[in-house]
């Protein structure tokens, strides 16, 4: 069977960093839902959900097998028909922030990695707020994916988990 993969959790949790390793080792086609769900403005506001689920459908009808990773339930719910497989980097907020500080410059989503290091406070603050939000990106959203997911599907709670 070829693999569809969903990888999502908190901002932090080593999602890219997971779907990058498995894209590679496995072939799979990677896509990071960061590069769809935001519009070119400022401030940043989120692409309009019809436009997602358009790239989404093209995405899903190009690529036999993949592995898609990010924190937007509403996103990871129009994928969810089409995947076999699901992974949970449900991490603590406190080990989020820790992997958050020690990020790589991710030069798909930044102009440079001073641009990323000037965006870290703000990040952090997402980060700390993951149990008590209420949206797309929350802990509640994600928890509720994983147990409606029919699918194979695995949670992880540590980095130690998935990297060893």
């Amino acid at each position: 069977m070829l693999k569809k993969l969903i990888i999502f959790g908190n901002s932090g949790s080593g999602k890219s960093s997971l779907a990058k390793h498995i894209s590679e080792t496995e072939g799979l086609t990677h896509l990071d839902l960061d590069t769809i769900a935001w519009l070119d403005s400022s401030p940043p506001q989120r692409a309009p959900l019809d436009s997602c689920s358009n790239i989404l459908q093209a995405f899903m009808v190009e690529n036999n097998s993949w592995v898609v990773e990010g924190c937007y339930a509403d996103l990871l719910n129009l994928l969810s028909p089409q995947a076999n497989e699901i992974i949970y980097l449900n991490l603590s907020v406190e080990l989020c922030i820790e992997n958050a500080k020690n990020r790589p410059w991710e030069p798909h989503k930044y102009e440079s990695k001073q641009t990323q290091d000037e965006q870290l406070s703000m990040l952090l603050e997402w980060i700390a707020q993951y149990q008590f939000r209420d949206d797309t990106f929350s802990q509640t959203s994600h928890l509720n994916f994983y147990h409606s997911f029919t699918g194979e599907k695995i949670m992880y709670t540590s980095n130690a988990d998935f990297t060893s």
